[in-house]
């Protein structure tokens, strides 16, 4: 099944009383929804009819052009929120397909074996061959660049399975150093003349989402604080894939998190890695009942990236799009999404 445009966003929060809002017909949108889409999403009033008949509707919202693209979706699903729940746990059947040449949730405690199916693409492999501190087409940090210049002989015929098997161990180092401290053990990027730490552009990201402050500190701080922080009635697990994206396969890893509450459920995808195109990524959905709708939920997503691909006179040109495909990307996720979850036997 596919994802939904890779990964982030949060100002959606405001959706979370919606179970025990006043009754207002199936007709109309639950109060605090409707504030939401009029405030900060401002649907039109044509997006805003399409909703309520079940269509999935889409926007861009508000981000820095040179670096951030986040997009809103939402849809009505009639099929009960415990399904979804069961696919997304199920993370290696939910994200499959023609986009995804594998997808692996990772072991409690991670082990070597969950990066057996790893293989580096050919034009990564070629880039390899030349990259340095400062100068890569792919997304490394300092430490694992010159561990491939050092562990990797180029010259020997066992060069590409001795390069794959280097990337084994350098991602199960990394997956178990994130796990063991956090952001602050999540990579510096060296691909380029300046740095760029991944912690401190996730949490600059976050933190330019005052709702979730407002709405959901205790996931907004077990985001940035993990593992320090916990997240009672919460499951999570971290997972890597190899997915179809822009002009190059990417290699990534994500942390995702199922937070269930009385009145909603949350579904947080973190992204900790990529080896081509994002800094960061985060992508929010919520999933909140709606009794006077009957069976179902409103199912609501915000993601946010950022990319160095989008600033400078190339980025200009491109970003328009960018947005275009993120809005095709998320319209075509909801979709798929309902289509699945509604489907009789499912």
């Amino acid at each position: 099944m596919k994802t939904m445009l890779s990964r982030l966003g949060w100002t959606l929060l405001a959706v979370i009383g919606l179970a025990t809002a006043p009754s207002h017909g199936q007709g109309g949108l639950p109060p605090r929804l409707d504030d939401y889409l009029t405030q900060v999403v401002k649907l039109s009033a044509a997006q805003r009819t399409q909703l309520l008949a079940g269509q999935p509707v889409t926007t861009l919202l508000d981000a820095d052009p040179s670096r951030e693209v986040a997009v809103f979706g939402a849809v009505w699903i009639k099929a009960p929120i415990a399904r979804y729940i069961a696919a997304v746990t199920d993370i290696e059947h939910f994200e499959k397909g023609e986009n995804f040449r594998v997808t692996k949730k990772i072991s409690t405690p991670p082990r070597i074996e969950d990066f057996a199916a790893l293989q580096l693409p050919p034009d990564d492999l070629s880039d390899l061959r030349q990259c340095k501190v400062g100068s890569c087409e792919l997304k490394l940090g300092e430490g694992a660049l010159n561990r491939l210049r050092k562990e990797v002989d180029w010259s020997k015929p066992t060069a590409t399975s001795d390069a794959e098997q280097l990337a084994r161990r350098l991602m199960l180092e990394y997956v178990n150093g994130y796990l063991e401290g956090g952001n602050a053990r999540l990579a510096t990027y060296r691909d380029s003349s300046r740095p760029t730490f991944i912690a401190q552009e996730f949490a600059s990201m976050v933190d330019r989402m005052p709702d979730l402050t407002e709405y959901l500190p205790d996931l907004k701080r077990y985001l940035l604080d993990y593992p320090k922080a916990s997240l009672p009635k919460a499951e999570s697990f971290v997972y890597w894939q190899e997915a179809k994206f822009g002009l190059k396969p990417t290699i990534r890893i994500n942390h995702l998190t199922i937070a269930e509450e009385p009145t909603h459920v949350a579904v947080v995808s973190k992204m900790l890695y990529a080896s081509h195109y994002f800094w960061t990524a985060i992508e929010l959905r919520v999933l909140v009942p709606d009794k006077s709708r009957g069976e179902g939920f409103w199912f609501a997503s915000i993601n946010r990236s950022r990319s160095d691909g989008l600033s400078g006179f190339v980025g200009s040109l491109i970003r328009g799009k960018v947005h275009s495909e993120a809005e095709k990307g998320m319209q075509a996720a909801l979709k798929v999404t309902k289509d699945t979850m509604e489907r009789p036997g499912k």
